[in-house]
């Protein structure tokens, strides 16, 4: 009995995807519910497990094959025990020694590489001929380039080679685009091309903020189990200038305006497959407390790469924060179909005139960049103002003026 390994249900948004990694190899032996294999589409990434315990017994989809919701990438023989002849072992053994020389001419083609093999081979300036491949058919595996690495590491330096490269010699490597960053890059082209977008700009006084955190911040802690940061300060202020031009919390659908009436904040995360923006919703009905625990535990799903379609879909605006990386200012780019971004940067101490007198105060600069087909310039001044009066005077945040 073979039980077969098919593609999970792709969301509808969703038309295909790409077999990213195999975690396992014909004639592995694999628990229930281990990961098999991770399936990318354009937004996240699909972990499949194996349904029972046995050994996988073939591949039908290699890494960076186009596949389609359901379709069969791998046969998995539950029960079994790894070393024992499969279907696959046993043909291959069969195989003419037309196919065998045919296998071993493939081992060292590029084309016989997984995409992920000749990305790590790339990175390394390796060449195929140089590591041995112990997969089926004499394939290169993940495993077989981290061995040959391995043993590199440990060789004593008195093997090196004599000759060496100059000093001065020059190299490149190519990788592959992941499917997350063509997407990126296909929205920020679409973003660019199809929006009248302007940037405005604004600086906000930090010090009251940074004061109320000193003060509070280990009670907040205590009681809600969470630090006290500045994004739920942020959030807040930007929920309450979204309530109050309602222009900005809009989108255009060809020649309608759409206004949302509720308040579904996309939060910029860059992980390491790219950037990827969750949404956390309802954000009128939550206090700081709950944006604290949501953006977290957000930002450290996008981290592990475990965001779920629901959890990337709406967003009706989008706050990026260049500033944890040391950004100063930029103009950020609109995130489709939204009408505007607010791009929040690094917190500096500059010389400040404050009633005639010069003080060092902790500034940051804010930039709303915005769809000017939908938002006039008194709108998205007005909505800036508001977030930095708001920022500067966070009592207001409680009192609602």
């Amino acid at each position: 009995m073979t039980i077969e390994i098919l593609v999970p249900d792709l969301p509808e948004s969703v038309a295909d995807a790409t077999v990213a990694t195999w975690h396992k190899q014909p004639g592995d032996a694999v628990e229930r519910d281990e990961v098999l294999v991770d399936i990318e589409t354009d937004k996240v990434v699909l972990e499949v497990p194996a349904p029972e315990a046995g050994v996988l017994e073939a591949i039908i989809e290699e890494e960076g094959a186009t596949v389609l919701s359901k379709q069969l990438i791998a046969k998995l023989k539950p029960g079994a025990v790894a070393g024992e002849p499969t279907t696959d072992t046993t043909e291959s053994k069969e195989a003419s020694p037309d196919k065998r020389h045919t296998a071993s001419l493939s081992e060292e083609s590029n084309d016989a590489l997984s995409p992920a093999v000749r990305r790590l081979l790339a990175e390394h300036g390796l060449e195929p001929s140089q590591v041995k491949g112990t997969g089926v058919g004499g394939r290169i595996t993940r495993e077989d380039v981290d061995a040959h690495l391995a043993k590199a590491k440990e060789a004593p330096k008195a093997e090196a080679p004599v000759a060496e490269a100059p000093a001065t010699a020059r190299s490149q490597k190519r990788v592959p685009m992941t499917r997350l960053r063509k997407t990126v890059a296909n929205r920020l082209l679409e973003a660019k091309n199809n929006t009248a977008m302007l940037t405005t700009f604004n600086e906000v006084n930090m010090k009251p903020i940074m004061d109320l955190r000193k003060q509070y911040k280990d009670q907040f802690e205590e009681r809600h189990g969470t630090r006290l940061g500045f994004m739920s300060f942020y959030v807040k202020a930007v929920t309450e200038a979204l309530k109050r031009y309602p222009e900005v919390n809009a989108s255009i659908d060809g020649d309608d305006i759409v206004y949302h009436n509720y308040f579904d904040i996309s939060m910029a995360v860059s992980t390491p497959r790219g950037l990827v923006t969750p949404v956390l919703k309802d954000c009128d009905t939550l206090g700081f407390a709950d944006i604290e625990k949501g953006i977290k535990e957000l930002a450290i799903k996008g981290r592990d790469g475990k965001l779920t379609v629901d959890e990337l879909m709406g967003g009706n605006f989008t706050i990026t924060n260049g500033g944890v990386f040391g950004s100063l200012m930029s103009t950020p780019i609109i995130n489709p179909p939204q009408s505007a971004i607010l791009g929040m940067h690094k917190i500096q101490e500059r010389p400040m005139a404050v009633d005639g007198k010069v003080e060092i105060l902790p500034m940051m600069y804010l930039a709303l960049s915005y769809d000017h087909r939908l938002i006039d310039g008194r709108e998205s001044v007005g909505f800036l103002v508001t977030i930095k009066e708001l920022l500067e005077d966070p009592a207001r945040l409680l009192l609602d003026v």
